[in-house]
């Protein structure tokens, strides 16, 4: 299911939310420019759980935690970057209307951290180094879930070899995405395959980081006032 917009208009530009956008796309650039030393520069700046215990049991705190901050606004591929720039463009500008301009950065980047967190603990000792937003984007879903239960998202559903719109609750589109990578991560971890593909469990880790986090973070009032709108 691919979301195509929602309900909920901005009650004031999301300039963060943009931000997040234009770095995200600028560092795909910067890695494209890499050319031949581009898998190089995924295995330095990417999360890498084996190599991440490792620094941290020889005391090389720096060099373990900036990766999980630059691998935050890495992708794999034109198609990963823009299905993730696109979610964030349809759910990130409500959030950051409740929470503010700072605060959004702060809890976007709360929830990516998390998101390895979890991911990390399923594959403490994976050598592949994990790149993307989808963790910290997971996150910003999440919120998402916990604000605007009834907000209607307008969602392009393939059913066979034909596509289909229809609108969708948020609870029931975000519901089914958090369900999904439930247990696609819980077949990945039977089928002990935990190296590449798809890092599932930093998906469910966001999300539910954001569902958390966003109870701390929005003003009670902001909060209601949302939830009355949609």
């Amino acid at each position: 299911m691919i979301p195509l917009r929602d309900n909920i208009p901005s009650l004031r530009r999301p300039y963060v939310n943009y931000a997040i956008i234009g770095l995200n796309c600028l560092m795909f650039f910067l890695e494209l420019s890499t050319g031949p030393r581009l898998p190089e520069v995924v295995q330095i700046l990417g999360f890498v759980p084996g190599r991440f215990l490792a620094q941290l049991w020889h005391g090389s705190i720096t060099l373990a935690v900036i990766p999980m901050f630059t691998s935050m606004f890495m992708h794999a591929g034109w198609l990963h970057l823009l299905g993730n720039m696109w979610t964030l463009f349809i759910f990130g500008d409500n959030v950051e209307d409740t929470l503010g301009r700072g605060t959004y950065l702060l809890f976007y980047l709360l929830c990516g951290l998390a998101s390895l967190f979890l991911f990390f603990l399923f594959s403490p000792g994976s050598a592949t180094p994990l790149v993307g937003a989808s963790g910290a984007i997971a996150g910003v879903m999440g919120a998402y879930f916990s604000l605007f239960p009834g907000a209607r998202v307008l969602t392009l559903v393939p059913i066979f070899i034909i596509f289909t719109i229809i609108e969708l609750p948020a609870y029931v589109f975000l519901g089914f995405w958090f369900v999904l990578q439930f247990f696609l991560g819980t077949f990945t971890v039977l089928g002990r395959a935990a190296d590449g593909g798809v890092a599932w469990w930093a998906h469910v880790g966001g999300f539910l980081a954001g569902m958390i986090l966003v109870r701390f973070f929005a003003p009670d009032q902001a909060r209601n006032l949302l939830r009355w709108r949609s």
